[in-house]
């Protein structure tokens, strides 16, 4: 057990190190949520306000937490490439036949994912604080950590899950930008679920991301379309069934 928990701290330190130490990483994986936050905000902030979106909110706010899910589900999907660099130059078949199981494994690479995850969602956070957005009060931010961790960790797991089936870093890489765009578009981040055709919002019920955006806001903002716990409700499941589908494929699968 205590070989169990060294074992997933350290790779929960090695992710950490590796994530501060590669700035063009850090840099490379904000550049476009700010942009998106930085641009459309001002963008449609300065125009009429947006039907569906609730009187008084501006669209910074309405947006910030749009663009903060983008960037969990953008840096926890990808956090599955990590696997396939480290089976390609060996690393993961060291580990794998080290005196630990693959639970700890599992465990050490989705706390340094959720955690690295949540430091760029924080940047965004803060971007959008300094832009202009209104936050509900110190609980409300506190609260959005809590749905930022399972959004995160729900992503971490199908990332995972992937990268488990697949040895092709190219191919892990295209077939997740075929994934998240669609679920980023679909969750209701930029626009308000309403203003979706019926079909297409029969589709963004079943996406995971649109409770977690949505608990987002009503953390951050104090509006949104569900009630909180409904929201809370769905991202745990979806995180246990993520996660577990991830650490099954995970487990199974075999290092040449």
């Amino acid at each position: 057990m205590r070989q169990d928990l060294y074992a997933a701290y350290s790779l929960w330190l090695r992710e950490m190190l590796r994530f501060f130490r590669l700035k063009s990483r850090l840099i490379g994986s904000l550049g476009a949520p700010f942009f998106f936050l930085a641009f459309l905000g001002m963008g449609f902030g300065s125009g009429p306000a947006l039907p569906g979106i609730p009187q008084g909110t501006a669209y910074v706010s309405f947006l910030t937490p749009g663009i903060i899910g983008m960037t969990l589900l953008f840096s926890s999907t990808f956090a599955g490439l990590s696997v396939l660099w480290d089976r390609e130059f060996g690393f993961l078949k060291e580990i794998m036949v080290a005196p630990v199981s693959r639970t700890a494994i599992i465990l050490g690479r989705t706390a340094g994912g959720v955690t690295t995850s949540i430091v760029q969602a924080t940047v965004i956070l803060l971007s959008g604080i300094a832009l202009g957005m209104t936050v509900t009060g110190p609980w409300g931010v506190l609260l959005s950590f809590v749905f930022m961790i399972f959004i995160a960790a729900t992503f971490i797991g199908l990332g995972l899950a992937f990268a488990s089936k697949m040895e092709d870093m190219s191919g892990f890489s295209l077939i997740m930008n075929f994934l998240i765009f669609p679920l980023f578009f679909l969750s209701g981040a930029l626009f308000p679920l309403d203003r979706f055709p019926s079909a297409i919002r029969m589709l963004a019920y079943f996406n995971p991301l649109t409770y977690g955006v949505d608990g987002l806001r009503h953390s951050l903002i104090g509006t949104g379309t569900f009630a909180p716990a409904l929201d809370l409700a769905v991202l745990v499941v979806s995180c246990l069934a993520m996660l577990g589908l991830g650490a099954y494929l995970f487990e199974i699968s075999e290092v040449k």
